[in-house]
């Protein structure tokens, strides 16, 4: 909560901010051996609609694979969710829409995307749609695998695509902070 000081008169502004959990995400990598496809539903998040600031967080582990196998490979070898359990994304939304009014906004945030415990600087594109109470946020990007310093070893190179597409959506709701 910040206080405001206007005309002399002490006033209490609240900070809205929108925040959820159990968002999807997922991704896919196409590759000539083998598609790979994975969800999960335990992505949180919140937006604080007077700066624009954002944080989103999803645990590794909780991605579902078809096959057993796969995800198993992705928590041990690839991605090390032991070491790295989480991956994030925080930064803050370029443009100035007010997230209080009903609206459907394209969006790019600007921030620090760190999976496997590597950051990398990226500005991410994304559609908020407003109600004035909840935000729907949906976005599509990719991520290219060596920038985070994911090692794909050579007998299993041709499985696994060197840049995957990230898809994500969320409810997120108003609350005061």
């Amino acid at each position: 909560m910040m206080e405001l000081l206007v005309f002399g008169l002490s006033i209490q502004a609240q900070a809205q901010v929108f925040m959820g959990a159990n968002g999807n995400i997922s991704f896919y990598s196409k590759a000539p051996l083998e598609d790979i496809e994975a969800h999960s539903r335990e992505m949180s998040g919140a937006i604080r609609a007077n700066t624009r600031e954002l944080a989103f967080s999803v645990p590794v582990n909780t991605f579902q694979f078809r096959k057993s196998l796969m995800q198993q490979h992705f928590n041990e070898r690839y991605m090390e969710s032991d070491k790295y359990p989480k991956a994030t994304f925080t930064g803050k939304i370029n443009e100035t829409p007010d997230l209080t009014q009903p609206g459907t906004y394209p969006v790019t945030a600007t921030g620090k995307l760190t999976i496997h415990g590597v950051p990398q600087d990226r500005t991410i594109q994304g559609t908020l749609v407003s109600d004035g109470n909840k935000l729907q946020l949906t976005s599509d990007f990719k991520v290219k695998v060596a920038d985070h310093k994911i090692t794909i070893p050579r007998v299993v190179f041709h499985n696994i695509a060197e840049v995957v597409d990230v898809k994500l959506d969320m409810t997120l709701n108003r609350t005061e902070e």
